[in-house]
């Protein structure tokens, strides 16, 4: 058994920051100039040993990060969100207090050598695995969600006032909703690779993209043998 159980009671979706008014107030003539607005889910948790809450919140482009870092089929959305949705609770092996708990140390020493996205030399195959076990054990271990059933969810909507009407799981908004672009996700896919084969560190920005990224078709013609 897991040492906490979270209960998932609603999702909802709202969008990062923007400034909209720039967006209204744009002339046709102008282009509008892209600032924000990116889907945003939030899941609803809340501990019943203690009655915690929060919000576990991600915005709609870690799923094509997840699927471009460990090779998940895009259209695989159930084994996306939940690598989404547990992977905040994987213990940083880096974090010296982690060991001072016993759920976390469990799972850092039975994942301990797995390889992570990062890993040079490894399969996606292979990250995937090793991430799906780091998971896997900490739903065995450290937490497990579970959704509350669809009556006391709409019984907390009625009590509250609210004019929904709850859907038969909490996550059926993410699943039914959410579509990945396969463009997105491959050119998410290209910066992941270069990364790995790289030595810069943290996050890509437009300003580090490799050179030559875009090749002319003369040249990529002479690269694959079509042209002398």
């Amino acid at each position: 058994m897991p040492a906490t159980i979270l209960n998932i009671w609603d999702t909802e979706l709202a969008y990062n920051h923007t400034t909209l008014a720039e967006q209204v107030q744009a002339r046709p003539a102008q282009p509008v100039r892209p600032d924000g607005a990116e889907p945003l889910w939030g899941v609803y948790l809340v501990n019943p040993a203690d009655g915690g809450h929060g919000i576990h919140m991600f915005p709609h482009s870690t799923f094509e990060w997840r699927a471009a870092e460990y090779g998940i089929d895009p259209d695989d959305l159930e084994t996306l969100l939940d690598v989404i949705l547990h992977e905040p609770y994987i213990p940083d092996p880096s974090d010296s207090l982690a060991w001072d708990d016993p759920a976390a140390a469990t799972v850092l020493k039975a994942t301990r050598g797995l390889p992570t996205c990062w890993t040079p030399g490894v399969s996606d195959a292979d990250r995937l695995a090793a991430h799906l076990e780091r998971i896997r054990h900490v739903k065995q271990h450290a937490v497990g969600l579970k959704t509350i059933a669809r009556a006391d969810r709409q019984g907390a909507l009625d009590f509250v006032g609210a004019r929904r009407v709850a859907p038969a799981d909490p996550l059926d908004p993410i699943r039914t909703q959410t579509r990945l672009d396969p463009v997105r996700v491959a050119s998410r896919k290209l910066a992941v690779d270069w990364q790995r084969s790289s030595d810069h560190g943290g996050s890509l920005a437009f300003q580090a993209k490799p050179p030559a990224t875009f090749v002319s078709p003369v040249k990529a013609a002479q690269q694959e043998g079509w042209a002398a």
